[in-house]
């Protein structure tokens, strides 16, 4: 690997605080971080006009589709939600994970002679449209704990795509891209005549303007505003705008036109869910997250695995500590691999994952002088679960390679929090510029999530029309003495669970604050397969990113880890706290992009 930077010794010694490029942002009304600051000014102006948190983050949601299209999601994709209600007491995981259209199954795939479902660059994009999930799962949020119309909850988002927004730097990067430029010229015109300047990339501060989101945002607003009956059946009347009228039947022919497997009746049955999330206890708190539909439980595993070792006199991104972390994350990421997909299809063993007696049995199996060369063998979760079927796990058959790991096309994440202790987060992705294909009169591209499924007959993780696929997308909320106070979140592919288990570590085990947290180097495992087509595997790989010495990276070779230097480990992080005996709002954003956080 190229070696890794010196720096400080406060980086890596746990006995010294981190240095951070930005602050703490401290706060007493609300705080507020995204991906960019635009999109968390959207959110800031709905807690200023006396909005709450769920508005704020529902603000955010619709004004990153504008402000970050290319550098994170689509408005024709997905978002993962954590909340948490303080009146009600609610605490739930809301998916906004869009779900394979009704012609997605095994035999359609193979009848087309292919083993895996493919995604752009590329003309078999539109072989892995998937239902976008994000717009009805905003909307319910909106509707069932926020207090704002639609209308203004989408000004922002409708004023930055009439008006324009500058261009900025990691967008012009991410439009450089080769993929992005292929699919807009396999599919004309593509973005071309939105996103550049005459063909050529657009200078920095040069203004986007956004007419066809402009048109399909304001849709939104219009049915909203145009219907009649209480607050919940004009948002209502919104969804169904977006879901079964104008737009959905523009949707609808959009993907007929390039051979899309996307139809309208896939629209119109789509319903986002909020769900009892899945827990674990750690370090005096209660960890929540998403159920088996995603991969958030990987990191509810590494925790219970985690705990049986003495992490903090190992010391903050030490060798062995690196060395513990990966090892934990491969045998949760085993058994990802083996049982992990949608309950509602499935039979997911997942009180026998996470119960503790699993986790202690993980541990025994990590040698902490030596890593595993591969991904480790799935463990036996059903011996712990009350129901014992008779059946084992059918295996998953990756493409081993060796290099840079790929990674998503973009995701971003927003944290919310508010002064009635009311917290949100959101992390929306898809609709990748160079893997899906661009609609102008829409503004926006459609998900390919559905690559995330397998083709394997009898795996929870098969295609079937209606699931939803074991989706990279993950976010957090930690519980203290019962009340909800912190929420976690890193954008990344397949390293979010790993970059949120060491933001949650940096936080509860090394006490670090939101910003130390967020700033501090990470690593990754690349040993499991990648959840993106064509799903390849770089068995023992561990990624670096700057920050760690030399030092350490020819200390983790000697544990037999392939240590390659990366340039992020998932970027985009974000931790959110509320202290329960001031009331103190703090938030923090990762310099790794052009995240900002706001607060009053």
């Amino acid at each position: 690997m190229a070696e890794p930077k010196e720096v400080k010794k406060a980086d890596t010694d746990a006995t010294e605080r981190p240095e951070t490029s930005r602050p703490v942002v401290f706060g007493t009304q609300g705080v507020i971080s995204s991906g960019h600051y635009l999109t968390s000014m959207a959110g800031m102006r709905m807690m200023l006009e006396g909005g709450n948190a769920f508005d704020a983050v529902a603000a955010s949601v619709f004004a990153a589709s504008v402000i970050e299209p290319i550098a994170s999601y689509s408005l024709g994709a997905e978002s993962v939600f954590m909340l948490y209600d303080a009146q009600s007491g609610d605490l739930y995981s809301l998916s906004g994970q869009g779900v394979a259209p009704s012609r997605a199954n095994t035999d359609f795939y193979k009848s087309k002679g292919l083993n895996s479902i493919p995604t752009g660059p590329g003309d078999q994009a539109p072989l892995a449209f998937t239902v976008p999930g994000v717009v009805h799962a905003t909307i319910s949020l909106l509707d069932r704990y926020g207090t704002k119309s639609l209308g203004e909850v989408l000004g922002p988002s409708i004023q930055y795509a009439v008006q324009g927004i500058p261009h900025y730097q990691y967008m012009i990067n991410a439009l450089g891209a080769a993929s992005t430029t292929k699919q807009f010229k396999l599919f004309p015109p593509g973005g071309t005549e939105i996103f550049y300047d005459n063909g050529q990339l657009p200078k920095e501060g040069s203004l986007l303007i956004q007419p066809g989101l402009a048109t399909t945002l304001t849709a939104m607003a219009n049915a909203e505003a145009n219907s009649e009956g209480t607050r919940s059946e004009r948002l209502q009347s919104a969804i169904k705008e977006f879901y079964s009228g104008k737009t959905a039947k523009l949707i609808s022919n959009s993907s007929s036109n390039v051979g899309g497997i996307l139809g309208y009746n896939d629209l119109g049955s789509y319903e986002s869910k909020f769900e009892e999330p899945l827990r674990t206890t750690f370090a005096g708190h209660e960890i929540c997250c998403q159920g088996t539909w995603s991969q958030a439980a990987v990191l509810l595993q590494a925790l219970n695995i985690l705990e049986q070792f003495d992490l903090k006199s190992m010391g903050h991104n030490t060798p062995i500590y690196i060395h513990t972390v990966t090892e934990a994350l491969k045998l949760a990421l085993a058994d990802r691999q083996a049982f992990y997909g949608d309950p509602l299809y499935s039979d997911v063993p997942v009180h026998g994952l996470l119960s503790k007696e699993y986790g202690v049995a993980r541990a025994a199996m990590i040698n902490q002088n030596h890593a595993t060369p591969n991904l480790p063998g799935q463990g036996n979760p059903w011996i712990f679960t009350k129901h014992y079927p008779s059946k084992g796990s059918v295996p998953e058959t990756p493409h081993v390679l060796t290099g840079d790991p790929g990674g998503e096309g973009g995701t971003t994440h927003i944290s919310a929090i508010d002064n009635n202790g009311n917290l949100a987060c959101a992390t929306p992705s898809g609709g990748s510029f160079g893997k899906s294909v661009f609609f102008p009169e829409l503004g926006f591209a459609l998900s390919t999530r559905i690559e995330m499924f397998n083709l394997t007959d009898g795996h929870p993780n098969v295609i079937e029309p209606g699931k939803r696929p074991r989706t990279t997308l993950v976010n957090y909320i930690a519980i203290k003495d019962g009340v909800p106070t912190m929420t976690f979140g890193c954008p990344g592919g397949d390293h979010q669970a790993q970059g949120n288990l060491q933001l949650i570590l940096n936080t509860l085990i090394f006490n670090m604050n939101t910003q130390e947290s967020i700033e501090a180097p990470r690593f990754a495992t690349d040993s499991a397969p990648d959840s993106f087509y064509p799903h390849i595997v770089y068995p023992g790989q561990l990624s670096l990113e700057p920050g760690f010495t030399t030092e350490t990276a020819d200390a983790l070779s000697q544990l037999g880890h392939k240590v390659v230097q990366a340039a992020v480990c998932g970027m985009g992080a974000t931790v959110s706290k509320r202290d329960l005996n001031t009331g103190v709002l703090s938030t923090g954003a990762d310099p790794r992009r052009a995240c900002y956080a706001l607060s009053w």
